[in-house]
């Protein structure tokens, strides 16, 4: 390990000192843990940052980070400075503070980390997400961007990012997940999303269940919003797809009924949700531009056609196929299987899989298992990881063989043999799994090139 590899180490040991909810295996989402003054005062000393560029802001249960990053690549095509704040990360920590589609540099981070230790130090319960957050926006300021896209880390209303007052809310796909925690009923789900909805700030909101879309609409008109409903105000058709892409066409419904004017749009991300995230994407980047971050056409079709956002439905390799998606909930694993029966209808699949113990895996073995030819479970690099055990029980109803093999790299090796030349490898239930798995091929490519 290099003397810089060893303080970047030493920055993120530091860092998760502070309490990190999302590691925890319970706690009570409230004020009184997640404390929006905290994070204001923190910001305030750090000279309010995030004052200093415009502001697309994201909450969602899924798709967030797809739109998000759909956003960024067309402001950075229109010639934006675009810096990018998403979680959780798939490779290493600083991806989720980027500019220009660049992670801040690790001796930056670390030089910033020491110079804030001691305001970190001098506000009581500060965590790991709020400090991170508040070094974003600070680095964001510091380099100059122009333009920010935010996404929310858990929620929304209480959220640590929920200190800013964007050009546009977005709220992208709605359901089950993190339940314990923002409710059992999309409804609850949805309010708490709704939380980053501010006072006249225009609101993009994706195509939702009726119980979620009722909430949101509340929303909107108590806090006089102006309101631009995917589907309805924005209309998208898919035209066609393939694994390098997908065309599809949006437009904006006249008032007037006066013809439209669908724009022909190509997405390098695959599966027909993906196809709805890009509306939304664009819906947000309109709404912008009508409140002051002028963008065209032409840098979102570039941005669009330009994007990267690996590990949702990633086709690391063709012959024979390995796949790799986030999917955590039964909505998006629903959404990956429909997306493997379009792209891959006629494959057997070995799916690698691993979670966290408090994730509806019950529902997404429901979605996955009738489509398995053999599971092999995994143990995922979370400390709310569920035992492989557990997963070979919540198999047993779909009479699947399961493998248990709980280092991830060894289960994909495993894997590798299984499949031949004759099934496809499927790797999800975690963002951690996925990871893992792509970090070791790209170690077996490297080793195979040399």
């Amino acid at each position: 390990m290099s003397n810089l590899d060893d303080k970047y180490q030493k920055t993120l040991d530091y860092l998760y000192t502070f309490v990190d909810y999302s590691l925890q295996h319970t706690f009570r989402y409230s004020p009184e843990k997640f404390n929006l003054e905290r994070m204001r005062d923190f910001n305030h000393a750090l000279g309010d940052p995030h004052t200093k560029y415009p502001v697309i802001h994201i909450a969602g249960t899924k798709g967030k980070g797809s739109v998000a990053a759909l956003c960024a690549s067309a402001l950075q095509a229109a010639g934006y400075i675009v810096g990018l704040y998403t979680s959780p990360h798939l490779d290493d920590y600083a991806e989720r503070i980027q500019i220009n589609g660049r992670q801040i540099p690790h001796d930056e981070l670390i030089s910033r980390v020491e110079e804030l230790k001691p305001l970190i130090e001098s506000i009581p319960e500060l965590t790991t997400f709020e400090i991170t957050t508040g070094l974003a926006f600070d680095y964001f300021a510091r380099q100059g961007v122009t333009a920010a896209v935010i996404e929310v880390g858990l929620g929304g209303r209480l959220d640590a990012t929920n200190v800013v007052t964007p050009l546009v809310s977005v709220i992208t796909s709605l359901s089950y997940d993190h339940t314990q925690l923002l409710g059992d009923t999309l409804a609850k789900i949805a309010y708490e999303k709704a939380g980053i909805i501010k006072a006249g700030i225009p609101v993009v909101v994706h195509p939702q269940e009726a119980e979620a879309q009722q909430v949101l609409e509340q929303v909107t008109r108590e806090r006089d919003c102006q309101l631009i409903r995917i589907g309805q105000d924005i209309l998208v058709e898919a035209c066609q797809h393939t694994l390098e892409g997908q065309t599809i066409q949006v437009w904006s419904k006249s008032e007037q009924d006066q013809p439209a004017h669908p724009i022909p749009l190509v997405i390098p991300l695959l599966g027909q949700h993906q196809v709805f995230n890009a509306a939304t994407a664009y819906g947000a980047l309109v709404t912008a531009a009508q409140a002051g971050l002028p963008i065209s056409e032409e840098a979102i079709r570039v941005g669009f056609a330009r994007v990267q956002w690996p590990a949702r439905f990633e086709v690391i390799q063709r012959h024979p196929p390995v796949v790799l998606d986030c999917a955590h909930n039964r909505d998006s694993a629903l959404k990956l299987r429909l997306t493997l029966d379009d792209y891959f209808p006629d494959w057997p699949v070995i799916l690698l899989f691993g979670a966290s113990e408090d994730k509806d895996i019950a529902g997404m073995f429901a979605e996955l298992l009738p489509r398995t030819r053999e599971l092999i479970a995994v143990k995922s690099f979370h400390p709310r990881a569920i035992d492989p055990d557990t997963l070979q029980e919540l198999a047993k109803p779909y009479q699947v063989p399961v493998q248990i093999i709980p280092e991830i790299v060894d289960a994909f090796n495993e894997a590798q043999k299984r499949a031949g030349s004759e099934a496809l490898i499927l790797v999800t239930g975690s963002i951690f799994v996925a990871a893992a798995v792509r970090i070791a091929w790209h170690k077996q490519q490297a080793e195979l090139e040399e």
